[in-house]
């Protein structure tokens, strides 16, 4: 059964990855590593124009936890594309399990995209932030995730 994403127990993992385009996303990852559940965090989809001393700053974070632990992923622009980056900025680091933050309803399509680049390789927990869609945007993701997922099963990637 498919359903909309919760918040993830409290455990560590190598990484945290969160996807940009929504409220409360930055702040659940800057919570996550100030708590030490990871050792780096990557900001996929950054706007290109974004430094991070500007987020230190947005979010009164030191600016030496951006120097040493958190990178801006510039390259993705949609989901999969979050997944592609996510994928090799794993893959560089040698990381084997990650929190993948992202909007509850947005976690079933953003899971299914990295696991197919990931190929099995790492161990996802997804942690969403709640939200309250609305109905029409929660049926336009479904489908979104169903042609993704049908996509796939036919091995278009």
């Amino acid at each position: 059964m498919l359903s909309v994403g919760s918040p993830a127990e409290p455990a560590r993992t190598d990484a945290i990855v969160v996807l940009t385009g929504g409220a409360g996303r930055i702040h659940r990852g800057l919570v996550l590593m100030d708590g030490g559940y990871a050792k780096r965090m990557l900001i996929s989809g950054a706007d290109s124009t974004v430094r991070p001393v500007e987020l230190a700053a947005e979010y009164n974070v030191p600016p030496r936890i951006f120097a040493c632990c958190i990178d801006l992923g510039y390259e993705a622009v949609d989901t999969r594309s979050n997944a592609e980056e996510t994928a090799r900025w794993l893959r560089t680091r040698g990381y084997r399990t990650v929190r993948l933050v992202t909007a509850d309803w947005h976690m079933p399509r953003a899971r299914l995209e990295l696991a197919a680049v990931a190929d099995g390789d790492v161990e996802v927990t997804g942690d969403a932030v709640a939200t309250n869609p609305r109905f029409g945007m929660l049926v336009r993701e479904y489908n979104k995730y169903l042609v993704r997922r049908v996509a796939l099963l036919v091995g278009y990637r």
